[in-house]
């Protein structure tokens, strides 16, 4: 079964930096779309950013373009989220996501259990 497990979550200051990972298993990796969502109290899950099977195609939420980067290595199963210039707004559970098919526009039909990130001073 499918199987996304994230880590690299934790505290950090504003203006600080993250990388998260997620390490898929239990499908043809390549072939899937992945995502980030993430979930702050009180608000509905959102994706953050979407890369496609073609690691060229990438999508970001307005609120975190040019601070935050989705990257993969297909030969390792993985998927990243590298977070700069972090604010307290991005405070979340951030969750890692595979897509129904080879872009995001399909929409995204597993999650894993989520890392959160806490941005504070």
């Amino acid at each position: 079964q499918v199987q996304l497990v994230e880590s690299g979550g934790g505290l950090v200051h504003p203006g600080g930096s993250l990388t998260l990972s997620c390490v898929a298993s239990g499908f043809s990796f390549r072939n899937y779309a992945m995502g980030w969502y993430r979930q702050a109290p009180g608000k509905e899950r959102e994706l953050v950013a979407g890369i496609g099977s073609n690691i060229y195609r990438r999508t970001y939420e307005d609120a975190v373009k040019g601070r935050f980067s989705i990257s993969r290595d297909n030969a390792k199963n993985t998927v990243w989220l590298q977070m700069n210039t972090l604010e307290p707004e991005d405070t979340a559970v951030y969750f890692c996501s595979k897509g129904r098919a080879g872009d995001w526009t399909g929409g995204f039909v597993s999650w894993g259990q989520g890392t959160q990130v806490t941005v504070s001073s």
